[in-house]
């Protein structure tokens, strides 16, 4: 693989953002990060205008965990250039929190004003039922680290935009609201763990977004969160956890999770 350049994160990220407005036709307005089992609901967008592997990218690698894609499409709904992020980096990968943030920092050097965080979760209640969309409403950061270095004090209270929020519930007034929990990973939780964070108000537990999701708010981007619930939490059935069902559970839900991506881009406020 071609050497990455070193040096201040955010310059990094706009290194990659001119590539990227070079190979995908100029700037885009919405970025969509496809996480963990996503993958096939990009279709659902259409043919793409361009695209680039991931890892071509100044500071990308391409994704490793199960039911990633390791592109980045351009695609259009109505008079919005969209950014499709197929797949992500995780902290467990062991590359520091930079790389996991990289992809919304270069969406926001790339025009992006919104971006659209998805991934896999698991349900600490019936209430999530698997292969069910959750939208995120707020996080708990339990992963011990920030992508923000010194004096950098950013507000969070809304870091879920609320009208964002309001305006999938009237695409799909069956979606439920839910506080998503980020462990590190990449082990599982056990059972005494998933007690634990369902005493501290979590409804869903997974191994990203919400670090991206900071790093997005501090660079002013307006942040939507979707969870799809592949597996119900560990304890909660007795069953045993398998990264499998990331992807079986987003094969089965790809159609209607991309119809209601493809609504909600399209409608939002300009």
């Amino acid at each position: 693989m071609e050497q990455q350049p070193a040096g201040d994160p955010r310059s990094l990220a706009a290194l990659a953002a001119d590539d990227l407005t070079t190979a995908l036709g100029g700037p885009h307005d919405v970025a969509v990060v496809m996480g963990s089992g996503w993958a096939p609901a990009a279709d659902a967008f259409g043919p793409a205008d361009y695209a680039v592997a991931i890892g071509e990218l100044p500071g990308f690698e391409a994704p490793t965990a199960v039911g990633q894609g390791g592109e980045v499409r351009s695609v259009r709904v109505g008079e919005r250039r969209v950014l499709l992020f197929l797949g992500r980096t995780h902290l467990y990968e062991g590359r520091g929190v930079e790389p996991v943030v990289h992809g919304v920092r270069t969406a926001a050097a790339a025009g992006v004003r919104t971006v659209v965080l998805t991934n896999a979760a698991g349900g600490l209640s019936p209430e999530h039922r698997v292969g069910r969309p959750v939208v995120i409403s707020d996080h708990l950061n339990l992963t011990a680290r920030s992508p923000l270095v010194g004096a950098e004090f950013v507000d969070l209270t809304d870091l879920y935009s609320s009208r964002l929020r309001a305006l999938a519930r009237e695409i799909d007034p069956t979606l439920t609201e839910g506080v998503y929990a980020a462990l590190p990973g990449p082990h599982y939780e056990t059972p005494a763990e998933i007690r634990m964070l369902r005493t501290m108000g979590a409804d869903l537990v997974g191994m990203s977004t919400a670090l991206e999701a900071i790093a997005a708010r501090a660079a002013g981007l307006e942040v939507f969160g979707m969870s799809l619930v592949s597996n119900a939490a560990a304890g909660v059935t007795g069953e045993a956890l398998d990264a499998d069902e990331v992807v079986a559970a987003g094969a089965a839900a790809a159609g209607p999770l991309g119809r209601f991506l493809v609504e909600f881009v399209g409608r939002l406020p300009r």
